[in-house]
């Protein structure tokens, strides 16, 4: 085949100088299309299904217990991942007779079980880290607590229509937030891993803590506040026991009780625990669109206690610290911005009232809805964790 003298002089051209043909980049591979939502129950079908039929665990009967679920955010356990985890009960029942669901306890964990964890995240279904949640992500995964490895992946992608994301009454009534390494390694044990991989020692090693916390929440949202408060005091005693949620039902079963001083000291546990930690986020719920607190006293009662207990105990360590503002996901980011800053100051002035010597140790600054934890911007308590107040503590 005859070549034209142009496309020699090209074809030489390579061959003296290599390099030139290296020099066009290779054609970028398509963006991957974003996954497709589909009804809720659909997608926890979905992605049970999947979990349960391609199980790599042996044996004819199988002990298996669920961790609760949790948002893959804020840690919460809410309406939804409590529908969640009957529905996933009842899908066992009917469909995979081989898995013998037994509850959440020592006793079962001991018979080194299947364990279910899962987490339902608020996403933006494009990959936008700054666009809108307009998705629900469904992550299932399965544990086998007696070969230490994850046996068994289910995903899916849920609309966002008819999902109840508010918090259960523990977390709801949870005075602040805090992602600590128990839940954190709960959220990466989910989402984090792959079939096959080995179980984090952390998480195994906190099961049976986690065990008890669940039964902790389970006996203060049924108002058995004595029994809550038994449970929390024998976790926070056993190895791995120093947790977030311990001191939160401490604070929360002691306040129903009546116990003031229990409940202040309790209290000042989570704050001293969220200096040591350089971030204390405390829900501070506003009036929409303003810097006032909620008109609910049932609510905002105990506020003027703890703003005292951190201006004390963050004067005790010298400590300065930084009053940061945020707000829901609703309306201009200009106007939002400006009201988490306001709502920072308005809080920081509390502090300063109470607690003069703090002045110069302490600044207000506002990061709008920038920082939303939930984004769902429905302004109700599904999402009270984005109109919270947190205090950093920083370099004086």
């Amino acid at each position: 085949m005859r070549r034209s003298p142009l496309a020699c002089m090209v074809l030489l051209g390579l061959l003296a100088f290599p390099a030139l043909a290296q020099t066009q980049p290779a054609p970028s591979p398509p963006p991957a299309a974003a996954p497709t939502p589909i009804p809720f129950p659909q997608a926890l079908e979905r992605a049970a299904n999947d979990l349960f039929s391609k199980a790599q665990i042996e044996g004819e009967r199988i002990t298996l217990v669920i961790d609760p679920l949790i948002d893959g955010i804020s840690g919460a356990q809410s309406t939804s991942t409590r529908s969640m985890q009957q529905s996933l009960i009842e899908l066992v029942g009917k469909s995979y007779p081989r898995f013998q669901v037994q509850p959440f306890s020592a006793e079962a964990l001991a018979r080194n079980p299947a364990v279910l964890v899962g987490t339902f995240t608020a996403v933006n279904n494009a990959g936008d880290a700054k666009g809108a949640r307009d998705a629900y992500r469904i992550c299932l995964t399965l544990l086998d607590m007696k070969s230490k490895r994850v046996v068994s992946k289910g995903v899916a992608r849920a609309k966002p229509d008819g999902i109840d994301a508010t918090p259960t009454t523990y977390y709801r009534d949870s005075p602040m937030w805090s992602k600590d390494p128990a839940t954190e390694v709960y959220i990466k044990t989910c989402q984090g891993t792959k079939l096959g991989d080995a179980i984090d020692p952390l998480y195994a090693e906190r099961l049976n803590v986690a065990a008890l916390i669940n039964d902790g929440i389970l006996e203060y949202e049924a108002r058995h506040y004595r029994e809550a408060l038994a449970f929390y005091r024998t976790a926070r005693a056993l190895p791995g026991g120093d947790q977030h949620r311990v001191r939160i039902g401490a604070y929360l079963a002691s306040s129903k009780l009546g116990r003031k001083d229990d409940a202040v000291e309790a209290f000042g546990d989570l704050v001293d625990s969220g200096l040591a930690g350089n971030q204390l986020m405390v829900k501070l719920l506003f009036q929409p669109g303003s810097t006032q607190f909620i008109a609910n006293p049932e609510i905002t009662e105990p506020y003027p206690m703890w703003l005292s207990q951190i201006a004390t105990r963050a004067q005790q360590k010298g400590a300065c610290i930084e009053i940061v503002g945020h707000t829901s996901r609703t309306g201009l980011p200009q106007v939002n911005e400006r009201l988490s800053v306001l709502r920072a100051q308005y809080v920081m002035d509390l502090l300063q009232a109470g607690a003069p010597d703090s002045r110069g140790r302490m600044i207000a600054s506002g990061r709008g809805y920038n920082e939303n934890l939930v984004g769902t911007g429905k302004d109700d308590a599904s999402d009270a964790l984005d109109r919270r107040v947190e205090f950093k503590v920083i370099g004086c």
